[in-house]
């Protein structure tokens, strides 16, 4: 092949790929249905009611095909994390070592394509973190950063209700927390009533709030949408 020709070739995919990668997709990618994320929590600009270090780290484990998924949360210079366990028939359990917290909600486990089913208003380009992203808003208050080249989530916010801001720091599709024992919720979650109120009062519960509303909006949000 001629080199002017293979030349002219090769910009003409150049080209291509370019005008590929900023056609505006139809929506945000469907979450795989299991992956390992690493979250990075800014909790410094929170509108709601929040106390204790406001810079948090998250392994977060969604396993849809068991319908679950896993929170680890680790305040900073904190060696007690606070787990946060979703099970598909509404249950939360918010536990650490010594308190715990349980909640019910109408919906489930956010499904894999939860934020890809068309009600998410595309917002346009914007680099954040050095990755150029597309950005979409869902519900008017989540505002959700993908990858423009990989479709990887980049980093969500909350807006206008609370303020959270999260960042993907690695995401591994495929990666699955076996360990049965990590999504038990200890004994201590299943006191009565009254004991169960004291533990709420519990200092890793009660700095943790701004994390549980953030919970709390997503399922709300899933549940109004109609997402199940």
């Amino acid at each position: 092949m001629a080199w002017p020709l293979l030349q002219l070739l090769l910009i003409a995919a150049a080209a291509a790929a370019g005008a590929s990668s900023a056609t505006t997709p139809d929506g945000p990618a469907p979450w795989p249905e299991q992956f390992h994320a690493v979250l990075f929590t800014n909790l410094t600009n929170v509108s709601i009611a929040s106390s204790g270090p406001p810079l948090r780290l998250h392994d977060l484990y969604y396993d849809w095909p068991r319908r679950r998924n896993l929170n680890l949360i680790r305040h900073q210079l904190s060696g007690d994390p606070l787990y946060d366990v979703e099970w598909n028939n509404g249950t939360t359990f918010y536990f650490d070592s010594a308190t715990c917290r349980t909640e019910q909600f109408p919906v489930g486990v956010l499904r894999p394509g939860w934020l890809a089913d068309g009600s998410a208003v595309y917002l346009g380009r914007e680099t954040t973190g050095g990755f150029d992203c597309h950005v979409w808003g869902k519900a008017g208050f989540i505002v959700y950063y993908e990858d423009a080249l990989t479709r990887r989530p980049v980093r969500w916010n909350f807006i206008d209700v609370t303020g959270i801001e999260q960042f993907v720091m690695s995401f591994e599709v495929g990666v699955v927390l076996e360990d049965d024992s990590q999504w038990q919720a200890p004994a201590h979650c299943f006191l009565d009533e009254a004991a169960n109120k004291t533990n709420e009062d519990g200092d890793h519960v009660a700095v943790s709030n701004g994390v549980m509303d953030a919970a709390r909006l997503f399922r709300k949000f899933a549940g109004a949408a109609a997402a199940y």
